[in-house]
């Protein structure tokens, strides 16, 4: 059985083309999938997660407010007890941002023309290292993440 798995379009960004592909992906490889729709608050994107149930939340970001939305998911993920779930992010993500990104708990971050086999992957391996009970939320104190 698959995960649950939040898709979501944090900010102002209105193209979402590569996050319907990856939410459809996901649908097939065996997922349960509920994407967001465009232009979703930080706030917002961690009700549904909540609300849903889900164990993981892609977040796609095209528009450049990468640093500013994804640690506001991440910090209000942590802050609404919700510590196990796991961040994975994907669009335009400069190299040399990434770092920050990752100090907050995200554990991949995926950029234009990453194979939707790539993120299956991540997501196998997220599953096997939660029956393993090995860390990997946005909150839990974890160095792991997916390269």
């Amino acid at each position: 059985m698959g995960m649950r798995i939040v898709i979501a379009k944090p900010g102002l960004d209105g193209h979402d083309r590569g996050a319907k592909v990856i939410a459809r992906a996901l649908r097939d490889a065996g997922h349960e999938v509920i994407y967001t729709g465009l232009r979703r608050k930080p706030s917002e994107i961690v009700r549904v997660v909540m609300d849903e149930d889900a164990v993981a939340v892609g977040l796609s970001t095209l528009s450049g407010a990468h640093n500013v939305l994804i640690p506001k998911v991440c910090q209000e993920l942590i802050s609404n007890e919700m510590s196990d779930i796991v961040v994975f992010a994907g669009g335009i993500i400069p190299e040399s941002d990434r770092e920050f990104l990752y100090s907050l708990g995200v554990r991949a971050i995926f950029g234009p023309g990453t194979s939707t086999t790539s993120i299956i992957e991540f997501l196998e391996t997220i599953s096997e290292r939660k029956k393993n009970n090995l860390e990997v939320g946005v909150g839990e104190d974890s160095r792991w993440r997916w390269d």
